[in-house]
């Protein structure tokens, strides 16, 4: 079977499409998960809770 330039682009960038939106739903549903919303509050808020001043030896 003969595959030219062409048919492999063709090929290429469905398949790379829906890898993306696979991946990109993948990504969605662990940051909306319920059970990592603890982890990201503390990663929201550990920022805060650092004095601001600076690094003294």
């Amino acid at each position: 079977m003969d595959f030219s330039h062409d048919t492999l682009v063709a090929i290429s960038k469905s398949w790379g499409l829906f890898y993306m939106m696979a991946f990109f739903l993948g990504v969605c549903a662990y940051a909306f998960w319920p059970r990592n919303r603890t982890r990201f509050d503390r990663a929201k808020h550990s920022i805060l809770d650092r004095d601001d001043t600076p690094w003294q030896r």
